[in-house]
């Protein structure tokens, strides 16, 4: 564990060297060099020092690496324009090591830490190389949500360490107390995030750049379903009483904000909508504090990550040819990109969790697990299954068909690079339902 983070801080003065092909490359040797450390049971593997695995960590990290050597691969805009190329390598080191430090740490407080430093770096992608004069106000959303919600958290880890003397996972006790499960929860409930508290990704997304939206939707999301994952274990007794609260008001923020995206102009803005929802229920199936829940949890964070992450870039190759996110300008791009539509097709059939995608395992786990929780939860899961369809579609069908905007005087066709950055998200998402045995981490 620890030679692999000595790796990435040794990379760092190659960010300085103009090596921005070299990092991608890097980012991809250490994915596989990961792979080798393969985790084949749910126990906790390769301790040392003050981290170590089990599955679901192995997962989230590989997931991490994934994510973040196709972010560089998507920014290759910012490498041709020389737009502080070797600024944006640097940063996207600091947010690999710590987000690699987050999901590996074993320590309750070294866990806080590095998941609240993860969030500057995303911060300086998104005001450093957002598009907009409104990413400033849109990187304040980010903070000071997240800033609000962190330091009860920092307060209730003190007191937990005074009443238990550890802070290790290990070793968690169960705490009967409703504002220390308010506490250390809603840092998570903002991250994934809940409805209600959901305002921030939104305009964090549409205004970020491509690297900016993939981190967010394929990593930054899924550290607050990985902290309410760990941490369960503590609220079992007073989560039995106060859950049913969250899971309720989760689907139906889920069926409403699927609502919402039906309304939306921006592609971006609709693809973000969609991860809230996705997110929802989510944190619906962790709540429910079963192994469904937990497994299915999982499940659907990793395929949120790729597929939202490639509905993203499909998203960055529109806007870098018309111009606008604009679904009332990006028009009958198939008549004009007619590969790219295939991929629209098949990003936006895996949103909807048509299989033979990992969306629709995650998704057969969670309604299993949310059903066997209350019946009456069938009512909302049915709607957001449904709305769920139709936004994708209408993100497809209104992109890809009807009459091209007569604004457009030039278009270029797809690189090669952009179908291998959209194949390696899609590949993945449809490949590893093959072995879905593997995501029971229990």
């Amino acid at each position: 564990m620890m030679s692999l983070l000595f790796m990435m801080l040794f990379m760092i003065p190659l960010c300085f060297l103009n090596s921005f092909w070299l990092i991608q490359f890097l980012f991809f040797i250490m994915f596989f060099i990961f792979m080798k450390n393969f985790s084949f049971n749910y126990m906790f593997s390769y301790l040392s020092m003050f981290l170590g695995i089990d599955m679901m960590s192995f997962f989230l990290i590989i997931l991490s690496f994934w994510i973040c050597s196709l972010m560089i691969m998507a920014s290759e805009k910012i490498f041709k324009n020389n737009y502080y190329s070797n600024l944006f390598l640097f940063i996207m080191m600091i947010l690999m090591i710590s987000l690699y430090i987050t999901f590996s740490s074993l320590n309750l407080f070294i866990f806080y830490l590095f998941f609240e430093i993860s969030l500057i770096p995303t911060l300086i992608l998104i005001i450093g190389w957002g598009y907009q004069p409104e990413r400033i106000e849109a990187g304040m959303y980010l903070l000071f949500y997240t800033l609000l919600f962190s330091l009860p958290m920092m307060i209730s880890i003190f007191y937990y360490y005074n009443i238990s003397h550890s802070l290790e996972f290990f070793s968690l006790k169960n705490v009967n107390n409703m504002y220390m499960y308010m506490f250390m929860n809603m840092i998570f409930m903002v991250k994934m995030p809940m409805f209600f508290i959901h305002l921030w990704l939104p305009k964090a997304h549409v205004e970020a750049p491509v690297s900016g939206s993939m981190i967010l939707a394929g990593i930054m999301l899924k550290l607050g379903g990985y902290g309410l994952c760990r941490l369960m274990v503590m609220f079992v007794e007073i989560g039995m009483k106060l859950n049913l609260v969250f899971i309720t008001i989760s689907l139906m923020g889920g069926f409403f904000v699927s609502l919402i995206c039906l309304r939306q102009s921006d592609i971006k803005s609709l693809i973000a909508y969609s991860s809230v929802a996705h997110m929802g229920i989510v944190l619906s199936g962790i709540m429910t504090m079963n192994y469904w829940g937990m497994w299915g949890a999982l499940v659907m964070m990793l395929a949120h990550g790729l597929c939202s992450s490639g509905l993203f870039c499909l998203a960055n190759i529109s806007y870098e040819r018309v111009m606008s996110r604009s679904l009332y300008l990006n028009k009958g791009l198939m008549n004009i990109m007619p590969s790219m539509s295939m991929w629209w097709f098949l990003l936006s059939s895996s949103n909807m969790a048509a299989p033979p995608s990992l969306n629709l395992l995650g998704e057969i786990m969670l309604i299993n697990s949310l059903i066997s929780y209350s019946w009456m939860t069938m009512v909302c899961l049915s709607l957001m299954s449904f709305f769920g369809a139709v936004y994708s579609l209408f993100l497809f069908s209104f992109s890809q068909h009807g009459k091209v905007y007569s604004g457009l005087y030039s278009m270029y066709s797809g690189y090669v690079r952009e179908y291998l950055l959209l194949f390696l998200h899609w590949f993945p998402l449809n490949i590893l339902i093959l072995k879905s045995d593997y995501f029971m981490w229990i």
